[in-house]
């Protein structure tokens, strides 16, 4: 029998039973799109989380102190880094171009009637540079405001949107932690959600944040930004030598810090998105299972319910192979229609995420590529066993069949 003939029976045949067929196809048209979407979901927040790391550049290092205590017991950041660290490592560490003190907490800011929870940093006026963040309104504070405690505060752009703030209220006052603060300028947005926003922060004099605000003699970090061209694993054990030396850790002794190399997180980053992308394509993908198995379910009904069409086929001169490809094209284009219908439903579905919640989705090629073999992989698998089942079936036996 021709393919073109052997394709017209298996679609006639689908058509005879529409309901049954849709039925059937439905969970791998529910596999498909929940594939393609959660692909789109995973690739989104690793092009977010690369693109937000990629922008302060390679040439960064933070210095945070360590979680453990001596004994190895995880007992919170420890208070191990001070000012004169700092200072320090500026004064001594070879390729250090800046640097920046930072203070770190969460803090209720309010402007008359309006009000946001948002991160506070407490910096020096090198963090702008050393994390590329731009003033798009107004100033940043200055050297002499930073060392005489003033009280005044950059927003970023999303805090400022919280809080109803625009451009014409510079000048003005808000509230930070019941505490008055002058609103000196606003950042331009950096971008970036699903998984935190870069512009949900306030900006405040670390000096400021220390004494006034958190309290606090330690820091919480340190940012360093390395010379361009400089080797940054030598900054990192540079840094780590000097601050063991500073803080008299004996050599048997575990760091009370953290050096995190920018080159590094985004190495791991890159990494733990990818896992995270293929653990969400993985979970989808159950489905898709799940749908093959019932299309693999109701095509052992039909060849049950046409056991005598197939004795008469095989009486009349068909041969088995002709009705294994019959049956076996059937699952197939079951399979591919759904896998169209569910790339439809994939795409649609990534655009409303992406367009209606914060998380950034970016649609894959190689995903729906993925998702349609995977569609076509499965009509085989689960079409074949009822497929033969028919081919083996006996002329007499079927014929028989009431």
């Amino acid at each position: 029998m021709l393919p073109i003939t052997t394709f017209r029976i298996a679609l006639r045949s689908l058509r005879a039973n529409k309901m049954r067929s849709l039925l059937a196809m439905l969970g791998i048209i529910i596999g498909i799109g929940a594939v393609i979407s959660m692909l789109a979901i995973g690739a989104g927040a690793e092009q977010s989380i690369m693109s937000r790391i990629s922008a302060m550049g390679t040439n960064l290092l933070s210095i945070r102190p360590s979680e453990e205590d001596f004994r190895g017991v995880s007992s919170g950041s420890a208070a191990s880094l001070t000012l004169d660290d700092a200072t320090a490592i500026l004064n001594q560490v070879d390729s250090v171009e800046a640097i920046s003190p930072e203070v770190r907490g969460d803090a209720q800011l309010k402007y008359l009637a309006n009000n946001s929870e948002s991160n506070v940093y407490g910096t020096a006026t090198t963090w702008l540079s050393i994390r590329n963040y731009e003033v798009e309104h107004g100033r940043f504070f200055n050297e002499t405001e930073a060392m005489s405690r003033m009280r005044v505060v950059v927003l970023g752009s999303e805090t400022a949107t919280n809080l109803g703030i625009t451009e014409e209220l510079i000048g003005s006052y808000i509230k930070l932690k019941g505490i008055q603060f002058k609103l000196i300028g606003l950042l331009k947005e950096k971008g970036g959600g699903g998984f935190g926003s870069s512009d949900d922060l306030a900006i405040i004099p670390y000096t400021t944040a220390m004494s006034t605000v958190f309290g606090m003699d330690s820091l919480s970090s340190i940012s360093i930004r390395a010379a361009d061209g400089s080797d940054i694993a030598k900054v990192q054990t540079d840094i780590e030598n000097l601050l063991r030396t500073r803080h008299r850790i004996q050599p048997e002794d575990e760091d009370d810090f953290r050096v995190f190399n920018q080159a590094e997180i985004l190495q791991t980053a890159s990494e733990s998105s990818k896992t995270f992308t293929v653990l969400l394509g993985a979970i989808a993908s159950i489905s898709l299972i799940v749908g093959g198995i019932g299309i693999m379910n109701i095509m052992l009904v039909t060849v049950t319910e046409r056991t005598r069409e197939i004795g008469i086929r095989k009486a009349i001169g068909a041969k088995g192979k002709d009705i294994l490809m019959q049956f076996l094209f059937e699952a197939i284009i079951m399979c591919v229609i759904s896998g169209v219908i569910g790339v439809g439903l994939g795409v649609g579905a990534s655009e409303l995420i992406g367009k209606f919640s914060d998380f950034q989705t970016s649609l894959q090629m190689s995903g729906i590529i993925l998702a349609l073999s995977f569609s076509i992989s499965i009509g085989i698998f689960f079409g074949y066993y009822p497929a033969s089942r028919a081919a083996l079936l006996d002329p007499v036996d079927a014929l028989s069949y009431e």
